[in-house]
């Protein structure tokens, strides 16, 4: 419980029940001013992505309050289903079952172990170089060659991005910045925060004014309008919360910019992949929102790189 005894942290904390509070009221007078059946749906979906909001704060929230080790049991449960949802969407064959299970039930909870116990270089390189010359190896020995090649890349892809990717969120609880003293779960919180405010600003200047589509195959609700207006306005709230982290107003706005790019391209590219498989969502695990990949596609190409950025601009 160290973390929330924090006082910045409460306050962001408050700042976040307080949204909820407004987004729930709102949500409940749209519903009742709702007239044709279109509004109704849209409103219901509003209200059902709120609920899920207030699911999602909760559980993140225990998870601060437990500390690093449950931070990083609640990244490792969701990396475990989103790596589910992206292997269900991109079909294997019997060849690649025991390849399957060494990924899911070894080298994914052993790579959270290193990342809980801060063993930093086997958290670094264990799945970008051991898992990945481990994976089409024990596939090879299954004696399965049909589309050897596209089946081992599709594991290993969906190993970096839902497994690796993501870690690296909870392992801001371990970077070193000098002089900085705050719990390092503020900037976690703070990082966490940017990039879900960039996908919603994003989407509401998108659906309020947005006209010129980015990448209409891709992604049709992606427009210029929505991407320049919701990151302005992500990047002014990340500044004005600078106090929570261990950059300057004009730091802290730097990096949400660098978080609001990252996080736009990774929804772009995990789109691409829906797409390519014929699906609007991951799944259906998290109600309004689709599944957990659909929640954690900004996050998984953001956090590697406001990671490193932080680790090498402002850590030790």
């Amino acid at each position: 419980m160290a973390a929330l005894s924090d006082p910045a942290l409460r306050r962001l904390l408050l700042g976040t029940l307080v949204l909820l509070v407004l987004a729930s009221v709102i949500g409940r007078a749209l519903a009742r001013k709702a007239a044709t059946d279109a509004a109704k749906a849209t409103v219901a979906n509003l209200n059902a992505r709120t609920r899920a909001w207030w699911g999602m704060v909760a559980v993140f929230a225990t998870a601060l309050a437990v500390g690093p080790k449950g931070t990083v049991l609640m990244f490792g449960i969701s990396s475990f289903m989103a790596l589910r949802e992206f292997i269900t969407l991109t079909p294997t064959r019997p060849g690649d079952h025991r390849t399957l299970f060494w990924v899911f039930f070894v080298i994914t909870p052993l790579h959270y172990y290193f990342l809980a116990t801060w063993w930093y270089i086997l958290f670094l390189i264990l799945i970008p170089v051991y898992a990945f010359l481990f994976i089409p190896l024990r596939s090879a020995l299954a004696g399965d060659c049909d589309h050897f090649l596209e089946r081992t890349a599709k594991i290993q892809w969906g190993l970096m991005v839902c497994v690796y990717c993501i870690s690296y969120a909870p392992a801001l609880l371990w970077v070193d910045v000098p002089g900085w003293q705050e719990p390092r779960a503020n900037l976690l919180f703070w990082f966490v925060a940017v990039v879900e405010l960039s996908d919603v600003m994003q989407y509401v200047w998108g659906k309020t004014c947005g006209k010129h589509k980015i990448a209409p195959t891709v992604s049709p609700g992606k427009t210029w309008e929505g991407f320049i207006g919701g990151g302005l306005t992500t990047t002014a709230l990340g500044a004005g919360l600078w106090w929570a982290t261990p950059f300057s107003p004009l730091q802290a706005s730097a990096m949400a910019a660098l978080v609001v790019v990252m996080g736009f391209a990774g929804g772009l590219v995990m789109s691409a992949i829906k797409r390519d498989r014929g699906v609007k969502d991951w799944g259906g695990a998290i109600a309004g929102h689709g599944g957990f990949m659909d929640r954690f596609d900004s996050l998984a190409f953001a956090a590697p790189v406001f990671f490193h950025a932080t680790s090498y601009f402002f850590g030790r």
